[in-house]
């Protein structure tokens, strides 16, 4: 399974949880090309981290670019859950 897709199906699981949100924040930034505070990575657990940097290197490839908007489509869904929340 790509990278895109895992965290796509992470984020539609539980939107609200720090997991999905950090997934989301950094789908976000790397479409729209803002800041990402990278020390937010180190606060996941070892396989997530390895799945952020998985998604780096698919992004950064450029070949996925269904699963890119698929994946950017569910976080800015949990993006947009989480605002209504505050």
């Amino acid at each position: 399974m790509r990278s895109f897709k895992k965290i796509k199906k992470i984020i539609e699981a539980n939107p609200s949880s720090s997991v999905a949100q950090t997934f989301s924040k950094l789908i976000l930034s790397l479409e729209t090309e803002q800041a990402f505070p990278m020390q937010t990575l180190y606060a996941l657990n070892a396989n997530d981290f390895d799945l952020a940097i998985e998604v780096l290197k698919d992004w950064r490839l450029d070949r996925f670019y269904i699963g890119k908007a698929k994946v950017f489509d569910a976080s800015l869904h949990a993006s947009a859950l989480l605002d209504q929340r505050k």
